[in-house]
């Protein structure tokens, strides 16, 4: 039976549970699934500023877990802290952006990435642009700036990202469309029975690559234990507990 984390990387305790909601619904039989929230940081990511401050809060998350699951899901569009976490974890760490963009291109020769506000759409351009799928994305199509509570934005904005949606469909050319932001887990398939596209959600698409990718570890390709300080002290602990490759242990 797989053992899924699922982390979010904001501190909003509404949004991890509408997204343990999703993830839970989303878990293939036999496979158990863990929703956690980031120990410190901001209540909603938004800017790359954002995404550099929540990367050590996941990395944190994921080490309190520790010995816990089987594969992990980053559920922040943006994915902060994968990339490291892809190196000092022994399991597969995967994020709901580079789900989401593998996903939509299996069901669409080009996709849309509709979200909730322009102000993520930078940080957004990063994660696709690392993803290698920057040219199969017809376009982003994204609303104004938000401030209100992270865990009603997916309610209070329903009618925006609808129009959205029909707008990357009929204008943007786009085959399938990703409902984009751990916020906004479950509006894909509210919205589905309306759109004439697959309409993807990356907590969705993030927890059904982890089980199938449980098992496969990756390999760890930092090269030797150090001393990190300054930081939480589960981070700290991290980095000390390191164990080195065999092609990378000093000699």
């Amino acid at each position: 039976m797989a053992r899924i984390l699922v982390v979010n990387s904001n501190t909003t305790e509404g949004v991890t549970r509408r997204i343990a909601a999703v993830a839970e619904a989303a878990a293939p039989p036999g496979a158990r699934v863990e929703t956690v929230t980031a120990p410190f940081g901001l209540p909603l990511i938004v800017t790359r500023a954002d995404w550099l401050v929540a990367g050590p809060a996941t990395l944190a998350a994921l080490q309190a877990a520790r010995g816990r699951f089987d594969a992990a899901v980053v559920a922040c569009f943006g994915d902060p802290g994968v990339e490291a976490a892809k190196e000092l974890f022994d399991v597969p760490v995967l994020g709901i952006s580079e789900a989401a963009f593998h996903a939509a291109a299996l069901l669409g020769r080009r996709f849309g990435i509709v979200s909730f506000t322009a102000a993520l759409r930078p940080m957004f351009e990063d994660c696709l642009e690392r993803s290698g799928l920057a040219p199969r994305c017809a376009g982003f199509r994204m609303g104004p700036a938000f401030a209100g509570d992270p865990s009603r934005v997916a309610e209070e904005r329903r009618d925006l990202l609808r129009e959205l949606v029909r707008r990357s469909v009929e204008e943007d050319g786009a085959e399938a469309v990703i409902l984009a932001g751990g916020p906004l887990a479950g509006v894909a398939a509210a919205l589905q029975p309306e759109s004439p596209v697959p309409l993807v959600d990356g907590t969705v698409a993030g927890v059904r690559l982890a089980a199938a990718l449980a098992g496969m570890a990756p390999s760890r390709r930092t090269p030797r234990p150090r001393a990190l300080t300054g930081y939480a002290p589960g981070l700290e602990a991290l980095y000390a507990s390191l164990t080195p490759s065999p092609g990378n242990a000093r000699p």
